[in-house]
């Protein structure tokens, strides 16, 4: 199995920016697609962005498109998430997946078998 860890959150106002970044270990990183995930309190986690394991594809959540960017350094075995013009509305645990490529729905968490612990995220208005 792949091991996740998450880095980079932190206190933000709005407009700024941070870059989260998910360092993997364990069995070989660029088997796996990986995603970008958030939880915000009293909220059902939810999908951020989506990246296929050669970088050639990217999905992402309609309230991040435009403003975050999902990236990945296979040879650094790391995932990035750079967020850009930060709002209130995106504080939240964001966490980093990992999964097989398959035809399952990549926007549910339930399809990523392997989680990072989180890093909290948190933009002040």
């Amino acid at each position: 199995q792949v091991q996740l860890v998450e880095s980079g959150g932190g206190l933000v106002q709005a407009g700024g920016s941070l870059r989260l970044s998910c360092a993997a270990s364990g069995r070989t990183f660029s088997n796996y697609a990986m995603g970008w995930f958030r939880q915000a309190p009293g909220k059902e986690r939810e999908f951020v962005a989506r990246i296929s394991t050669n970088s050639i594809v990217t999905y992402y959540a309609d309230s991040v498109k435009g403003r975050f960017t999902i990236s990945r350094d296979n040879a650094a075995n790391t995932l990035y998430l750079q967020m850009n013009n930060l709002k209130p509305e995106d504080t939240a645990v964001y966490s980093c997946a990992a999964r097989i490529p398959s035809s399952g729905n990549y926007r549910d968490p339930r399809e990523y078998p392997y989680w990072g612990q989180g890093t909290q995220v948190t933009v002040s208005s």
